[in-house]
């Protein structure tokens, strides 16, 4: 009731809006439209249908309103010569052209009838997800899947062609974790700075389509040598006030409310997503590594890890789209992301001296982090004309704050009691981001010319503090070995511009972009340069500073065999800068003996990627093909390599380290289809095969490999009677491995129920995630030392996050179920910042 409440409030602030806005300089005689609006056929009022007054004389003076519950409107404005539009969403409009109102208007009555046609494209467009080929991307347009019902946007990155996400929530394209993610076009606090765990957050059904560009034009960042998936949210078109409640629940306890509401008019557009979740994901690990230097203490260690955390967060996207005129508009948004999160884990060990054990020892570690996401957007769009002709430009401002503070306790408890270690880690992280750009479309007949501009300023700053308690003293001390500042700044200014046309069947698309890179880092610590090289063990400079200004040429070919078949080939360069930790070169530690560091020598890789497409188009079927091919110079690489540093009881300390391997290249292919045959059946399908072969060494030892790998996911949605609709997925990624890891296939499987209830205005749905408990990660990993001989080897196993159960409730209000287009009036810009070339 207090639901209702509020949206009837909201739509009362919607008619003072709207009525604020008519000028008041020459004072005219007030008048009043008022009527009721039904449904033609049950008789029910309808609550939250928009009427619009449209001036003759002047047709920007629009004046409006909605109904009420009872399906009651009345609207005042000025005596004149007015449009009356009432509208419903997917319901046939009433309209009275050229009316001079003189004095109060009573419209009565008024059946609305249901749009068959329009219900019908919304109904399908809404339950099928279907895939759209431009000349530089393929567009999937998400539709209804049950088994991210309740989930989040990674959840569904996960049932996207080409896209997988692993056990711990990387997102890869083709199998390459290289891949860029945007939102609406532009890099986003939503998705994370060089992280996705924002996208865990985030409710899936916020998303509309996704973007998998593995071809990417000039218009597009050069970053991400994969290529780009870009993230469009859904931005509601409709008059009126309108949105959905999502409530869900499950086992192990997780529970999440979201809401996405949307209040429209002919003249401006107020949106938000907010939504607010709690997580206890329970998730597990075992290693068994074995060692075989002679100095080393133990010749065995086994790691049982247990990871309990308790995760909350609340995000907000509140924007409003103002109608300049009809071909105009601006676009202001605000983002904000608190997390909190406390992530404790528990490792029992059991340490080996040949085949006896020696000792066991519980290490735990208590993670408390606080993260705070602030992000400002501005976007200005003008369609000088239908035909695509518009100039964007948008401005944007991101701010980060992590706070994380950890404590690390580490006991022997076998064959006697004692301490071997205490720690505390205090760890403040900042990111700022700016963002400024601009791109002009302009149409020419069957050609089109684009340019544009991209800078973005970004800066990063690590403050680290450990502190070790001292047996002797009994007092925690600071280790200034390890405590910093680390600083990093990546400036990237970019200017594109690129040419399409089509000859008959012909269409191409070429464009060319030069970006501007710098890389700066600086280092505070108390330690000299010197001292600084010993500690860490590798040879830098704490304040570097490195240019790069590069040329990636794009083209992109369609040839159409007939209206509904055609091939696709593109040539892309692109580019991959370390992010802040790969440039690090401060430690960071999941254990004593276990460290990852940056390397601050790494260098940008550069990719040349071919790729080319079949599609075809039947009545029940679509079927999506390519193969691709790609070459990268100074691929990035993680090697693990010995410190010949060990623990205070004997451990060696094994380093992970990022390196630029010199040469990789990786082609494959990948087959999709969609089957909607059967009236109650639809079958979604892809496979994707690729290979990979790497050259180079690091510290004299040889890190070259080549590896062949698939993935394979199936999607079956059955009809069952009573309107109860069934959705299995299954997924497999087959083994793989790299220089020194071989990694065992995957499979995993999700299934779901659904029931409409409430006349189709609620879906309640039943969602199993990972139904066999099968989401492991199994890997083997071998290293050798710079004489060829086997240093150590590791066994391991690890899961993120266990099978779950999930209730979900989803209520829709002035909205059909799975309702997607556009009705009413209004200009708007593209979601993706700047014009399309179709061929």
């Amino acid at each position: 009731m207090k639901f209702r409440l509020f949206c009837f409030l909201a739509a009362i602030l919607c008619t003072s809006v709207l009525l604020a806005q008519r000028p008041n300089k020459n004072p005219q005689k007030q008048i009043s439209v008022t009527g009721k609006a039904i449904d033609a056929e049950t008789g029910q009022p309808l609550e939250y249908a928009t009427l619009v007054l449209e001036s003759i004389d002047n047709p920007g003076d629009v004046t409006g309103g909605v109904t009420d519950p009872d399906g009651n409107f009345d609207v005042e404005a000025p005596a004149g010569k007015y449009t009356i539009r009432l509208e419903y969403i997917s319901y046939k409009s009433y309209v009275l052209n050229n009316q001079n109102i003189t004095e109060d208007k009573v419209l009565g009555t008024i059946k609305l009838s249901l749009n068959v046609s329009e219900l019908d494209a919304v109904e399908v467009t809404g339950e099928k997800t279907t895939v759209e080929i431009r000349l530089d991307k393929k567009v999937y347009n998400i539709g209804k899947d049950l088994t991210t019902s309740g989930g989040t946007v990674s959840d569904a990155l996960n049932n996207v062609p080409s896209v997988t996400v692993d056990v711990e929530g990387a997102i890869a394209l083709r199998g390459n974790e290289n891949v860029r993610i945007l939102i609406n076009g532009k890099p986003s606090a939503l998705a994370g700075f060089g992280s996705t765990e924002a996208l865990r957050q985030l409710p899936s059904d916020a998303i509309e389509k996704v973007e998998v560009i593995t071809s990417p034009s000039a218009r597009y960042d050069a970053e991400g040598t994969a290529g780009i998936l870009n993230i469009i949210l859904k931005k509601e078109k409709t008059l009126g006030f309108n949105g959905s409640v999502n409530l869900n629940t499950g086992y192990p306890t997780t529970g999440q409310v979201n809401a996405n509401l949307n209040l429209r008019t002919d003249k401006f557009n107020i949106f938000t997503t907010l939504g607010h979740s709690y997580r206890e994901p329970p998730g597990n690990a075992f290693f068994d590594n074995n060692y075989f230097n002679a100095n080393s203490s133990f010749s065995r260690i086994i790691e049982d890890r247990e990871y309990t955390r308790e995760d909350q967060g609340f995000n907000i996207n509140l924007g409003m789209e103002y109608f300049l005129t009809e071909s105009s508009s601006i676009t202001g948004s605000f983002f904000t992301r608190f997390s909190d999160e406390q992530d404790r884990t528990k490792n029992n060990t059991t340490r080996f001296v040949g085949t006896d054990i020696d000792s066991r020892t519980i290490r735990e570690e208590i993670e408390k982090e606080d993260d705070n996401t602030y992000q400002g957007s501005l976007n200005y769009t003008n369609k000088f004309n239908d035909d695509g002709h518009q100039l964007t430009a948008d401005l944007q401002y991101s701010f980060d704050k992590e706070i994380v503070n950890t404590n690390i306790g580490e006991n022997q408890f076998f064959p006697t009691d004692s301490i071997i270690n205490l720690e505390r880690v205090f760890e403040d992280e900042i990111e700022n981001e700016f963002l400024a750009q601009a791109d002009y479309v302009l149409p020419m007949g069957e050609a089109q010319f684009e340019a544009g501009f991209r800078s973005t300023f970004e800066k990063n700053v690590n403050d680290y503090q450990l502190d070790v308690f001292n047996v002797n003293t009994g007092v925690f001390e600071t280790d200034f070995g390890i405590t910093n500042e680390f600083t990093y700044r990546e400036d990237v200014n970019a200017v594109y511009s690129q040419y399409g046309n089509k000859f008959g069947k012909f269409s191409f698309l070429a464009g060319l972009r030069l970006e501007n890179t710098r890389l700066r880092g600086n280092v505070e610590s108390d330690l000299t340069d010197e001292e600084l090289t010993d500690t860490l063990g590798i040879n830098f400079d704490p304040d570097f500073d490195k240019n790069f200004l590069n040329l990636f040429p794009t083209v992109n070919l369609t040839y159409e065999i007939q209206e509904n078949e055609n091939i696709t080939l593109g040539y892309n360069r692109r580019i991959n800068r370390p992010r802040g930790w790969f440039v690090n070169p401060f430690p960071s530690r999941s254990s004593r003996a276990n460290i990852f560091q940056g390397n601050p020598d790494l260098n940008p890789a550069f990719a040349d990627a071919f790729d080319l497409g079949y599609l075809r188009r039947w009545e029940k079927l679509t079927l999506t093909s390519s193969i691709y091919y790609q070459r990268e110079t100074d691929a990035f690489e993680r090697v693990q390599t010995e410190t010949g540093v060990f623990t205070s009881d004997g451990i060696e300390i094994i380093r992970s380290i990022p390196i630029n391997l010199a040469t990789e290249q990786r082609y494959g292919g990948e087959v999709g289809v969609m089957y909607s045959g059967i009236k109650w059946l639809r079958l979604n399908g892809s496979f994707n095969f690729f290979k990979f072969e790497k050259d180079g060494e690091y510290e004299g030892i040889d890190y070259g490999a080549s590896n062949t790998s698939w993935f394979s996911r199936l999607s079956a949605k059955v009809n069952l009677p009573y309107k109860i609709d069934w959705q299995t997925n299954g997924f497999y990624s087959g083994p793989r491995e790299n220089s020194q890891t071989k990694t065992e296939g995957i499979l995993s499987v999700d299934t779901a129920i659904s029931k409409d209830i409430l006349n189709e205005n609620a879906t309640i749905s039943l969602n199993i995630s990972d139904v066999f408990n099968s989401r492991i990660r199994r890997s083997f990993t071998e290293s050798f030392n710079d004489m060829g001989d086997l240093a150590f080897t590791s066994d391991s196993e690890f899961q993120w996050r266990q099978r779950q159960f999930t209730i979900s409730f989803i209520y829709r209000f002035n909205q059909p179920k799975n309702q997607k287009g556009e009705r009413g009036k209004g200009g708007g810009g593209d979601d993706n910042g700047g014009g399309e070339f179709e061929g």
